[in-house]
């Protein structure tokens, strides 16, 4: 990290543990400095402005409330905060997936239901998710069961965290090698 930099996240290690006393005026220059990239990266990853609003303001009562939760020994205050980010743009695309699934399962009463795509579609969708559940089953068990977890039940990663007692950082290691290799097992059986 040049000087620059490191003066730079000083100043923000700095001004979270004026937060942490209790300083509005150092929680407004930590704020200026970063909602203008914070935003924009949850724009990108939800694609929606007032749900980009919201992650980032979900972010930032996390640091009003517990501005202790950085570790310099991890990294920089705007990688802390970059992490939280995309964990609460994540659990919002989660969310809002399942809203929609169960939707889609629903039919209105009175009416059959519409096919949702060409017949070779679903026998492609069906093959890829076949490719998924044989990949999953070559995941180590912790893994596996991680990936499955953050994944398809609608509890978030911290959550998980708390009900295994694990740190947080672990359940978030464990998704992000699981999905490498996850990836990997797909490579190898064609689905590049």
């Amino acid at each position: 990290m040049n000087a620059m930099a490191r003066n730079h996240n000083e100043d923000m290690v700095r001004w979270l543990k004026e937060i942490g006393e209790g300083s509005e005026e150092a929680f407004d220059r930590l704020y200026g400095q970063v909602v203008p990239w914070l935003l924009p990266m949850a724009r990108h990853l939800l694609g929606d402005r007032m749900e980009a609003e919201d992650a980032c303001h979900d972010v930032l009562l996390e640091v009003i409330r517990h501005p202790e939760r950085y570790d310099p020994e991890r990294g920089t205050v705007e990688a802390w905060l970059a992490v939280q980010l995309r964990s609460r743009c994540l659990d919002r695309l989660r969310k809002r997936s399942k809203i929609v699934l169960k939707e889609e399962a629903e039919p209105i009463a009175g009416f059959g239901r519409e096919p949702l795509s060409r017949p070779e579609e679903t026998v492609l969708a069906r093959m890829q998710g076949e490719a998924v559940r044989l990949a999953l089953g070559q995941l180590p068990g912790l893994q596996r069961r991680t990936l499955a977890e953050a994944y398809f039940s609608s509890r978030s990663q911290r959550e998980l965290a708390e009900d295994w007692q694990v740190p947080l950082g672990t359940v978030k290691s464990r998704v992000r090698y699981g999905l490498n290799h996850l990836r990997k097992a797909l490579e190898k059986m064609g689905w590049a």
